[in-house]
């Protein structure tokens, strides 16, 4: 923690400053409430009296404005800190792999990111207030023993009944504090599942709200439960040290009052002490609720530190090369085998936590490619074919470097993707999924994510190319219609097509297709695959594909089947063959009417083993 504190070492060295100042004030006025009583009231000179008044009022409205002064301080250090650390924290969980986003829960991970630091940022400022207390508390027992070694060796002899119940709380409060925050970003994860539009839907469809309420019912009681032992418990320490400070203010004036009579001090003396001993208990006191912010911060960040103990798989090499767009480069794979990293790898059990049984932390994911060669030459469509499972997806996670090949080389261009820089990677490759994914703001806004300097004309174009701008031009907002959560607004060969226009937008020179026109209507779909030929033509493409009219346009065909490949070549190649290619068409491909289109949903075979990490 303490090197994040670095960058603000100018502004902790004024804070400093202004800490002392503050506690010099504050055991300054004790100092001329006795000279008040002993110069002033007991010897009638109304003069010394007056001054000495005016000289506290003085000091108390410069204290005022100091601290006003240190609590801007101590927020811009505090919350610049919490700036830097939330910074840091989400450019980290960026650069972590696609299998990370796969197993967490979007609702937990959210929490730790943002709800935690929400905490943080509030407890920081209050925490670093600390330090004008911690030096308060030094000078006030020094001005003690100055005015009466014995009050101040009693008052020494009572602190530890101060310490013990700060400790022991703290203990308590310290595991109560991580639980409440695990429990809080569970029920998070819970509410983030359940309120989406696809939750919502799958929830009233299963129709479970009874059992929904039971459990979110249950961990609501849970974090009830923690929430008041924690003020249990701080109240408790309270309590205690409030109790503690009034009896030792009771001692003192009864020891204190027995030397004034004694004539040891005069009544002055007694004075200040009394004020001294508020000032040293009221900010022990404080110190001892400080506890709960430095709690907080500290379990926040140990929660954030987990996050930074996972290591990125994919690294930009410092030496990393820059691809050209200006032609279709060609792509290869080399003798390339792959397995889904673990759960343990990429992930952490507390971001797991609604899994229940565990999940299948500990194991090996099986390979899902096995030494697959192929070439896919520059300017040509490349079809990818097989049963579901075999590991279609996974050949173009490689491609754009969603993942790295466990072994084996994949180049584009003729460059490892391992030597190639990731913004000039991202530029060059497009991918269009099955599972259209839209952001829940504006069409407008979607289609400039691909290219945010994109104008409105250009807009319109790749919205025509992709057969979608006759449906946006009817809506009342147009262009500036909100999508809906995940896009959830419209038909999913609406978004289909929006997804097409992203990427027409965008212009990459190497394309790829995950059953692109998988749910569209066959009059969409003809219009599609016109838009398809446009931006397709002269850039290099992988096309996985069930429908037999985007096989068809293939330069080549690739059969897929348990992680290698099988069979390459032509339609009319691989039918002449009889092989898996043969077999799949005739029971799949060549579907009613003979148009070879498979219905939707029907997937491309049977299922011949799962695949971890959404891998086909």
């Amino acid at each position: 923690m303490l090197a994040y504190f670095r960058p603000y070492t100018g502004r902790i060295a004024l804070f400093a400053i202004g800490a002392v100042l503050e506690s010099l004030i504050v055991v300054a006025t004790p100092l001329l409430l006795k000279q008040i009583v002993d110069d002033g009231i007991l010897k009638g000179d109304s003069g010394a009296v007056t001054l000495l008044a005016g000289l506290t009022a003085g000091l108390a409205v410069l204290d005022a404005l100091l601290q006003l002064v240190l609590a801007h301080l101590a927020g811009s250090i505090g919350q610049g800190v919490s700036h830097d650390v939330r910074i840091q924290s989400i450019e980290h969980v960026q650069r972590l792999p696609v299998a990370f986003f796969t197993r967490t829960q979007t609702g937990v991970l959210v929490g730790r990111l943002h709800t935690d630091l929400i905490m943080t940022q509030q407890a920081f400022s209050q925490l670093l207030m600390a330090l004008p207390s911690v030096i308060g508390v030094v000078l006030v027992m020094a001005e003690l023993f100055y005015l009466s070694w014995l009050v101040a060796v009693i008052t020494v002899v009572l602190i530890p009944l101060f310490v013990v119940p700060w400790v022991y709380v703290g203990r308590v409060t310290q595991r109560y504090t991580r639980q409440s925050m695990e429990v809080n970003a569970g029920l998070a994860g819970l509410l983030q599942e359940r309120f989406n539009a696809q939750g919502a839907m799958l929830s009233k469809l299963f129709g479970r709200p009874d059992e929904e309420m039971a459990e979110y019912e249950d961990r609501a009681a849970r974090l009830r439960g923690i929430g008041v032992s924690v003020v249990v418990y701080g109240r408790m320490a309270f309590v205690i040290m409030m109790l503690i400070a009034a009896l030792a203010t009771a001692l003192t004036y009864g020891v204190g009052g027995g030397l004034v009579l004694s004539g040891v001090f005069q009544l002055g003396t007694l004075i200040a002490l009394a004020a001294l001993l508020g000032r040293l208990f009221g900010p022990i006191t404080q110190l001892s609720g400080m506890q709960a912010n430095a709690l907080v911060v500290l379990v926040s960040f140990d929660r954030i530190f987990e996050l930074f103990e996972l290591k990125p798989l994919i690294e930009e090499r410092p030496d990393a090369v820059t691809l050209t767009r200006d032609t279709a480069p060609e792509i290869e794979f080399e003798d390339v085998s792959f397995r889904y990293p673990g759960a343990d790898e990429v992930s952490l059990p507390s971001l797991e936590q609604n899994v229940r049984g565990g999940g299948d932390r500990g194991e090996t994911a099986p390979e899902v490619l096995r030494h697959v060669s192929l070439r896919a030459p520059a300017g040509t469509m490349t079809a990818l074919v097989g049963p579901s499972g075999a590991g279609k997806s996974t050949l173009t996670h490689l491609v754009s470097r969603l993942y790295d090949p466990t072994s084996g080389t994949v180049r584009v261009g003729g460059h490892d993707l391992r030597d190639l820089s990731f913004g000039s990677l991202r530029e060059a490759v497009g991918v269009v999924s099955q599972d259209t994914y839209l952001f829940h703001d504006t069409i407008r806004e979607n289609l400039r994510y691909a290219r945010p300097t994109a104008t409105e004309d250009e807009l319109i174009e790749a919205c025509k190319g992709a057969q979608i701008w006759d449906l946006i031009e009817s809506l009342p907002r147009g262009l500036d219609t909100v999508a809906g959560d995940r896009g959830y607004r419209l038909s999913g060969g609406e978004k289909q097509r929006l997804a097409i226009a992203r990427l027409l937008l965008k212009a990459p020179s190497v394309v790829v297709l995950d059953e692109a026109t998988a749910h569209l209507d066959p009059e969409s779909e003809a219009a599609v695959q016109r838009a398809l030929r446009t931006v397709l033509r002269d850039r290099t493409s992988l096309v996985i594909a069930h429908r037999l009219s985007t096989i068809r346009e293939a330069d080549q065909i690739v059969v897929i089947d348990d992680g290698g490949v099988r069979e390459r070549g032509t339609h009319e190649e691989l039918l002449a063959e009889g092989g898996l290619y043969a077999e799949l068409y005739h029971t799949q491909f060549a579907g009613p009417g003979g148009n070879g289109a498979v219905p939707e949903g029907n997937g491309a075979g049977p299922v011949h083993q799962m695949v971890p990490e959404g891998g086909r």
